[in-house]
């Protein structure tokens, strides 16, 4: 008889999870279109290299656009799993009702949410940016591939592989 199967550590955990992560809302400057078939190709990309996870900011624009196109995938990589990560409750309030719209949407076909702040605070979308780094061991970037983007500089920092895409 084989012993039961041990649950998988968090670091086995993070070698297969990837975050996406974008500039600040409004700052891309590329047609949604073509950010869209980029995204798509890195998360096949992703993949195709072992990553089954992805975790996604559930900000408005890229964040959100890549959440719904692993939901998609999920039909050809049963596997897949998707985390929304939130800074703090109620983030999305003040979003106009066609964004409001997709993040529900997609909230819904999330298999796990983790919010990182109990409430509003100015370091939140900073602490829920670093949580994200911190349970993925790789990180798909869209903006201006600044490094002095927080998010870039603290996956750099911690040694974790980042893929530019041009927003």
């Amino acid at each position: 008889m084989s012993p039961p199967n041990k649950p998988a550590s968090e670091e086995e955990l993070r070698k297969h999870r990837c975050c996406i992560a974008s500039g600040v809302s409004g700052s891309v400057h590329r047609g949604e279109d073509d950010i869209k078939v980029d995204l798509e190709n890195e998360i096949l990309t992703a993949v195709k290299n072992g990553y089954t996870t992805f975790i996604t900011g559930m900000s408005r624009g890229p964040e959100i656009w890549a959440g719904n196109i692993v939901v998609r995938l999920k039909s050809r990589f049963p596997e897949l799993k998707l985390i929304a990560a939130l800074p703090y409750p109620a983030y999305e309030r003040e979003w106009d009702k066609p964004w409001l719209k997709k993040y529900e949407d997609l909230l819904q076909q999330a298999d796990y949410i983790r919010t990182v702040s109990p409430a509003e605070a100015p370091c939140a979308l900073q602490e829920r940016n670093r949580w994200m780094v911190d349970h993925s061991s790789f990180l798909i970037a869209v903006g201006d591939g600044r490094v002095s983007n927080p998010t870039i500089r603290y996956a750099k920092e911690n040694s974790i592989p980042v893929r530019f895409l041009q927003g």
